[in-house]
């Protein structure tokens, strides 16, 4: 039989060899196409790119050139001679000037009253660019700043009487026809954008051309003589062999050629193909059809109706799930919620398909998604996914995975979206979500818009595809290959049995410490301690050890491992805003200038220490998503926060990360030149008397009622009062803070003062103040 069938075969055999061959070959023509379309779009984005910088630099240029040619008129020139009874009539003669100056004002040579004053009132992005002017007066850079009249160009620079700088000035100027000339920027087949910034987290100003390509993995190339930059977006054609066109098109052509020529060869044996697979055999009987066997059986009965009534369509019994979705979880900065109560499965996939949704109407297709190590993570995930999936997003599932690998995975796989499922530092049954979209980290209206669309039902539908990668290498790999100590340090490594524990004892190890790990199984129940290093009670067996073991320090990381905690060798606890002072000296050391941000519960001692070091220091609301906008919108180098958050822009991604904080801390604290230990090193820092957090229970959204009648009704005579995040009061020997937590319903209160009289005395104006409110509040100082 096969070998009556051999001529057959031989035949088929180029027939399908040839079709093959012509569909692989159409395929790779289109290919071909499209790497021609997005090689011609990638060289013509970068030559509009140049046209487009020079465009600016010289609308630039010729701006910075009238304000110095200003400055130097002779009305301004004697009106500066006066000192500082001369600055105002200097600012009116220049506005006569620059009649196109929206804002002119003058400093002093030495800015005392920038560096001494209050910077809130001052203007962070100004003060920043003030001393950066006095730290190079010979380059000074323009930037957008953005004010209630609309987005202006500011220019700071020296004003001098012959040589000697005698004050500085910043001149505010319409930023419109910067845009225009970036809007004539001809271009096809990709984008360019307008972005301010250094290249990690810009803020994005403006974008040409209608290409949806990414641009995450491009830093773009600077305009001179500004903090502005023109970002790329290559064509994201679907390219999925090579990027070389010479070769996909000999690919292209090898392969048509090729199918041709097989359905060639196929005609010369054809006839004789055909005429075997149309000789029957003799000896074999045909065998009986379907139709011949049923006349073989005696008729069925059957009625007419029986005989021509159609088949009853099937109807699915499960109805679709309603869901009740809570508001009070969505929060300031996150989603978060109890697991079976307020958080379920089908609320889940109904926050997946809000996200999805937002991300589809952001022009996003892509989400990393990855979980900490809780019990209720499995079930949340798929339901999230599900959610996702469903609006047409497509999904990259990393598996568990530390809150910051998350965020690394968003860079490192150039999504630029992705969500965290964790219930951080909150008890077990807590979980929740952590969410990018584009770069920016969902908070306050970003994530409450999310509730409102689920609300109106505004979803997307699509049908979005799933992968599965581990990224913990790559991550672990991008630290180590950074970093390397200069001494071996033992350290101790508490993870509190969550997520951590995967990742954190490795990254250590692959810098050279010596690690000893203490609860570093994960295992969602936390059954030795809470995984939150702000509660001084989960930190007590790590300084045990960290005595027993003789090591140099103990680091403690939160439930997802975006907080770090630390103990020295005597067992005294670093609180997190004097380990943000070493960061900002060594950061300073290379960044002079650089703004570093903290939270309202850190120390009063920073703010000169930050001066002192050539920074800037910018106090902000406590919460990741709130720190992180800021960074973006001052381009801060560093920011930190008391509850032990870290963010580093500076050889970073900006976001919070306490894995990679340990490793810059490991990587200082080795490289000291004088040999110290870790504990010497600490003690060189500005130290006073302080409290840690302290937390006051209270039911939910009664903490968010309770701070707004405080900040009414108290009263601190003396001392100035903060707003921006409950109400903080400082005093010239020391502070206090109340404020409502956004994670968990308690109000968060701190102290800290220059000696143990002062703060006692703080206390006492707080203690009187709050019980006057409500005498029943447990006051846990």
């Amino acid at each position: 039989m096969l070998r009556r069938l051999a001529p057959a075969l031989r035949t088929l055999g180029p027939f399908a060899l040839g079709t093959f061959l012509l569909v692989f070959g159409s395929f790779m023509s289109w290919q071909t196409w499209l790497l021609w379309l997005s090689h011609r779009g990638t060289e013509n984005a970068d030559g509009a790119r140049a046209e487009a910088i020079a465009a600016i630099a010289g609308e630039v240029r010729e701006r910075q050139q009238n304000v110095q040619q200003a400055l130097a008129d002779p009305s301004v020139q004697q009106a500066l001679q006066l000192g500082s009874e001369g600055r105002v009539p200097a600012a009116a003669a220049l506005r006569q000037l620059l009649p196109k100056a929206t804002d002119v004002e003058f400093f002093s040579a030495d800015l005392d009253e920038v560096l001494s004053g209050d910077l809130k009132a001052i203007g962070y992005a100004k003060a920043a660019a003030l001393m950066q002017a006095k730290i190079n007066p010979k380059q000074p850079l323009a930037e957008m700043r953005t004010e209630a009249e609309g987005q202006q160009l500011m220019i700071a620079m020296p004003a001098r009487v012959g040589e000697r700088v005698v004050a500085f000035a910043v001149v505010e100027l319409p930023f419109k026809p910067l845009l225009a000339a970036f809007a004539r920027t001809s271009i096809s087949g990709a984008r360019l954008e307008l972005r301010q910034g250094d290249g990690r987290g810009d803020l994005m100003i403006a974008s040409v051309g209608e290409h949806s390509g990414s641009s995450i993995g491009d830093v773009g190339e600077p305009i001179p003589g500004t903090r502005l930059r023109i970002g790329k977006a290559d064509p994201g054609y679907f390219i999925m062999f090579t990027e070389n066109l010479a070769v996909s098109l000999l690919l292209s052509l090898a392969c048509l050629a090729g199918g041709f020529f097989a359905l060639w060869a196929r005609s010369v044996g054809r006839e004789r193909a055909v005429a075997v697979l149309q000789r029957k055999p003799k000896e074999v009987q045909p065998e009986m059809t379907l139709a011949q066997a049923l006349k073989v059986q005696p008729e069925a009965v059957a009625t007419p109706a029986a005989r021509t009534a159609p088949a009853a369509p099937v109807r699915s019994e499960k109805k679709e799930e309603v869901v009740t979705v809570d508001p009070s979880i969505f929060r300031a900065y996150d989603i978060r919620g109890v697991v079976g109560d307020t958080l379920t499965t089908g609320v889940t996939r109904m926050i997946g398909r809000a996200i999805g949704s937002e991300a589809r109407d952001r022009g996003l297709t892509e989400i990393v998604v990855g979980r900490d190590g809780r019990l209720s993570g499995p079930d949340l995930v798929y339901a999230l996914i599900t959610g996702l999936r469903s609006t047409g997003i497509d999904v990259i599932d990393i598996g568990t995975a530390p809150t910051p690998v998350t965020y690394f995975a968003c860079y490192h796989l150039r999504t630029g979206s992705g969500i965290s499922v964790t219930g951080s530092h909150n008890p077990p049954d807590y979980n929740g979500f952590k969410i990018v979209l584009g770069g920016e980290t969902l908070s306050e209206d970003a994530i409450q818009n999310l509730y409102r669309r689920i609300e109106a039902e505004r979803f997307v539908d699509g049908a979005g595809g799933l992968q599965t990668l581990d990224v913990s290498d790559d991550y672990i790999r991008r630290i180590t290959d950074d970093i390397q100590i200069e001494r071996k340090l033992k350290v101790v490594v508490d993870c509190g049995n969550g997520i951590p524990g995967a990742i954190a004892p490795a990254v250590l190890e692959g810098i050279g410490c010596e690690v000893i790990p203490l609860y570093c199984d994960v295992d969602g129940t936390f059954p030795n301690h809470h995984p939150d290093p702000s509660d001084l009670h989960n930190l007590q067996d790590l300084i045990v050890s960290v005595k027993n073991v003789g090591a140099d320090i103990g680091l403690a990381f939160d439930g997802d491992g975006d907080r770090l905690g630390v103990v020295t060798a005597s067992g005294e606890v670093i609180f997190p805003d004097r380990l943000l002072m070493l960061y900002a000296s060594d950061i300073l050391l290379r960044n002079p200038g650089a703004t570093i941000i903290y939270d309202v519960k850190c120390t009063g001692h920073l703010q000169p220490l930050i001066l002192q070091q050539g920074g800037s220091p910018l106090m902000w609301r406590t919460g990741h998503s709130l720190i992180k906008a800021k960074m973006r919108e001052t381009h801060a180098a560093l920011a930190g926060e008391m509850s032990g958050h870290f963010f580093f822009a500076e050889r970073w991604y900006g976001f919070d990360d306490g894995i990679y904080a340990a490793a810059r801390l490991m990587e200082i604290l080795a490289a000291d030149v004088d040999g110290r230990t870790p504990e010497q090193v600490f003690a060189t820092l500005p130290k006073g008397v302080s409290t840690p957090e302290l937390k006051i229970p209270m039911r939910e959204g009664e903490h968010y009622r309770f701070i707004e009648a405080f900040r009414a009704r108290a009263k601190f005579d003396g001392a100035r009062l903060t707003t921006i995040d409950g109400l903080r009061a400082d005093w010239s020997d020391g502070w206090g803070l109340v404020r409502a937590s956004n994670t968990t319903p308690v109000l968060v209160l701190r102290f800290d003062a220059d000696n143990a009289p002062a703060l006692r005395r703080i206390q006492e104006v707080f203690r009187s103040q709050l019980l006057a409110l409500d005498s029943s509040l447990p006051l846990p100082f």
